[in-house]
């Protein structure tokens, strides 16, 4: 099955079936970086532009990986060594890059809906990876990919999402993506980290973190963003971390054999102790791991030349 649409801008683009899909060409490829040979050619031929606006060392580290692991030409482009930092307009950038006949492009930027500009002005396939506070579409495949592989599926789980929801594009994506699967969420934040809208998406709000994380199957935790900190958001990390570190006292209020996720970067001691990052019940390394095997099978439904996309 090939996606049906040109881009993957939010993971609302993508059907139930799509996802289910994309899940079954990545269990394949986890069987590929296993192995000794680690190539698997389909998009030989194939040109991927990394174009990064934001900081990252995950999401770019990964989709770089696994266009050459599919035999694609990747080229990376950051905004601090590009004509952006010359006033170039990202529609100017787009023109620019559209005539150099890439197949793929994977965009992070800080602004909302910065891909919708990219992807009018381009022929290639455009992939998000990540835009302002919107969405995070492939972060949000790799928690679903990783929590169908410890439970089966998502149907009927309860899960908490954990901290700074308000400046979030994970927890948007994550709500979505958990609730199409059938996942009952719960949001949990201090009030002035929360979204006015947060109980219009369809799941529980509480600023209580015992009561999000009580029987819980699977708890994701946020990265605060400490740059906000200067906005007055909260008091103090100190007295943020009292009140929603996810520590082994809390952690023994969910089900005993509750997931601990988390998007990273982790500030240890302030959203989650690292106890419990390191501990058995934490998946952190084993989302790393899906994250490169999700982005292999969605470059290679995107990618390859049997779905190309009028």
């Amino acid at each position: 099955m090939a996606i049906a649409k040109k881009d993957l801008l939010s993971l609302s683009d993508l059907s139930v079936d799509e996802i289910q899909e994309i899940f079954a060409v990545a269990r394949e490829m986890k069987t590929v970086i296993a192995g000794e040979d680690k190539k698997h050619p389909v998009l030989r031929g194939r040109s991927v532009i990394n174009l990064f606006y934001e900081n990252s060392t995950r999401t770019r580290s990964s989709f770089e990986i696994a266009g050459k692991y599919l035999g694609a030409d990747v080229v990376n482009i950051s905004a601090s060594s590009s004509s952006v930092t010359k006033g170039e307009s990202l529609k100017d950038t787009a023109k620019t890059i559209d005539r150099l006949a890439p197949d793929v492009i994977i965009m992070r930027h800080g602004a909302s809906g910065a891909h919708e500009v990219l992807a009018q002005n381009v022929k290639a396939r455009v992939i998000n990876a990540g835009d302002g506070a919107h969405q995070h579409p492939t972060q949000a495949l790799l928690d679903m990919f990783t929590i169908t592989e410890k439970k089966g599926s998502l149907e009927g789980l309860k899960i908490a999402i954990v901290g700074d929801i308000l400046h979030s594009r994970v927890a948007r994506s994550d709500v979505w993506g958990f609730r199409a699967l059938g996942a009952d969420v719960t949001l949990c934040a201090p009030p002035t980290l929360m979204p006015s809208h947060a109980a219009d998406l369809g799941v529980t709000v509480t600023y209580d973190m015992n009561e999000a994380v009580k029987d819980a199957d699977v708890i994701v935790m946020l990265r605060i963003q400490l740059e906000r900190q200067k906005a007055g958001m909260f008091p103090s990390v100190r007295e943020y971390a009292a009140f929603y570190c996810l520590t082994e006292e809390r952690l023994a209020l969910a089900k005993p054999d509750c997931l601990v996720m988390h998007p990273g970067p982790i500030n240890r001691g302030i959203e989650i102790s690292g106890e419990i990052a390191d501990g058995v019940q934490s998946v952190i390394d084993e989302q790393v791991e899906n994250g490169l095997a999700v982005r292999m099978a969605l470059l290679s439904m995107m990618g390859g030349y049997q779905n190309d996309v009028n």
